[in-house]
């Protein structure tokens, strides 16, 4: 499993400095044209290192998923940006939580929209195997803050409105702390519009979904690109064009590779995803592609 000295050495020296640097910039300090340093860290150069995302925060033995937690264990071990998921509370207050119930990822049941936040609380998180842990159901607020100099947050869409999103970056001035998963040109350009430096995890799969981002005007510096779950013939085109706008392009093995039961066969599988040359890796077990990159078993 013996990585290109190059790739490691790339991702070495990348380190949390570069790639989250703009965590502590105000707004008023960068000045358009000029790309902010979170714009520059994500922009695709011709051997660029590749980078990791934590899938839902990343998860792992006493790591549950979507927590301060693992996030807080995760960026202790790597340089690593995370994509988590908001949702909503009966009281409106923005929560972490992947999926519409607690069923799997708490010992509570039910619907997280049919709980106030204080409710919530007497809830605790579980790991990857099922195991109950000391972790609470954390507010994005926190997390966000918690986020500066540290990391670079990526949200996806659930159910929260997007004038609550707007509302709250506003609140937290978290501009150049977050991404945002956006799956047409039109959620872009919403964005966009109120925030010109926010970073967007944008899908572009294939020339459809290229050309609506293209004509939503929103400028490519501003972008990242979710491409599918591996890079092959069916989109090794759309992985050029993005490549000449100075795009990076991001795989998810969420669905695929890290399925996989045993450790041992989603290392390897890692180690071939690597070899198809993605810019960014997105995975639930960071760690573990971590490992892989920098030779570490």
């Amino acid at each position: 499993m013996k990585m290109k000295k190059r790739l490691c050495v790339g991702i070495k020296v990348l380190g949390l400095g570069v790639l989250l640097v703009a965590c502590g910039i105000k707004q008023t300090e960068v000045k358009q044209p000029e790309l902010t340093k979170v714009q520059q860290s994500f922009r695709y150069t011709e051997g660029n290192a590749i980078l990791v995302s934590g899938h839902r925060g990343g998860r792992g033995t006493a790591l549950p998923e979507n927590s301060l937690e693992t996030l807080q264990a995760v960026t202790e071990r790597m340089p690593v940006f995370f994509e988590i998921d908001p949702r909503l509370t009966k009281d409106s207050v923005i929560v972490l939580m992947h999926d519409e119930t607690l069923d799997r990822t708490t010992n509570g049941t039910g619907k997280v929209s049919d709980y106030t936040w204080e409710e919530l609380q007497k809830f605790n998180l579980k790991d990857s195997e099922g195991a109950l842990t000391a972790s609470k159901i954390p507010l994005l607020k926190e997390v966000l803050l918690w986020s500066k100099g540290k990391t670079i947050l990526n949200l996806d869409k659930k159910d929260v409105p997007v004038a609550m999103i707007v509302d709250l970056i506003k609140a937290c001035d978290a501009e150049e702390l977050i991404m945002l998963t956006v799956h047409t040109g039109a959620q872009a350009r919403y964005y966009y519009d109120r925030f010109s430096r926010i970073m967007f995890s944008a899908f572009i799969r294939n020339e459809k979904e290229y050309e609506d981002m293209e004509i939503s005007g929103v400028p490519w510096a501003n972008m990242i690109a979710y491409i599918g779950q591996t890079i092959n013939e069916k989109n090794d085109a759309i992985v050029k064009r993005l490549h000449e706008k100075g795009v990076k392009c991001m795989i998810s093995v969420a669905p695929t590779q890290d399925a996989l039961p045993v450790k041992e066969d989603r290392l390897n599988a890692y180690a071939f995803e690597i070899a198809q040359k993605p810019d960014i890796i997105e995975s639930d077990y960071p760690l573990d592609v971590w490992s892989v990159l920098t030779d570490v078993k």
